[in-house]
Parts: C-alpha cells; structure tokens; sequence
C-alpha cells in the first residue's frame, strides 16, 4: 500500500467495522443507529472520533510510534487533552536525557 493509506491499515477492527456499516449506509448516521440500537447523537460522536483517529493516522507530520497512539487514543476519547501533553511531555524529556546520555557515553569514547 502508499503512505495516503497508511491510516486504514492502523485502524482497529471496530474501526474498520464501523466505517464498513457508515459506507454501506451510504453515509446516513439516522440508519446507522439503527442499525447498532444507538441515538443518533452516540452515533455522531462516534464518526467524529473516528474522523479525529483518521487525520490523525493520516498526518503527513513525522511523528514517532508513541505520540501516534498516545494522540490516537486521545481521538477515541481514551484519553483527555490534559493527560496526553503530560504524556508527550515526558516522553520528550525521556528522548532528550537518553540522546544527551548516548552523547555523553560517545564523546567518552573518543578520548581513549
């Protein structure tokens, strides 16, 4: 597959169903929540989590394997706003200490 498909292949399986039904739906959030026994307004949020999933998936920004699923459960209201900087944030540090850690052990090195 491209790198423009990238995002399907990381969508879980409910995902994946669920965007099936809304295609075969043609689109109508009324018939799917029929369909799964919801109110229209669970089926709303839901496509706006998924839309939210997907942008992020499909970010042409580099990011690394953490923030991807850190931000994609944010999208799947997993978790909050608040408690992915704080995650993102200590990750960071983490990267930079052990950059400046591996740095430190090499420049040792070439003074032997």
């Amino acid at each position: 597959m491209t790198g423009s498909l990238r995002w399907v292949q990381l969508l879980d399986e409910e995902d994946l169903a669920f965007l099936k039904r809304f295609v075969l739906a043609s689109g109508s959030l009324k018939e799917l929540a029929e369909a799964y026994g919801i109110s229209y307004p669970t089926v709303r949020l839901r496509l706006d989590r998924l839309i939210a999933k997907i942008q992020v998936y499909d970010s042409q920004r580099k990011m690394g394997e953490f923030e991807r699923v850190t931000r994609g459960l944010m999208a799947d209201g997993r978790l909050d706003p608040a408690t992915l900087k704080i995650l993102l944030t200590a990750h960071k540090k983490e990267l930079e200490n052990n950059h400046d850690q591996a740095r430190a052990g090499g420049s040792m090195d070439s003074g032997k």
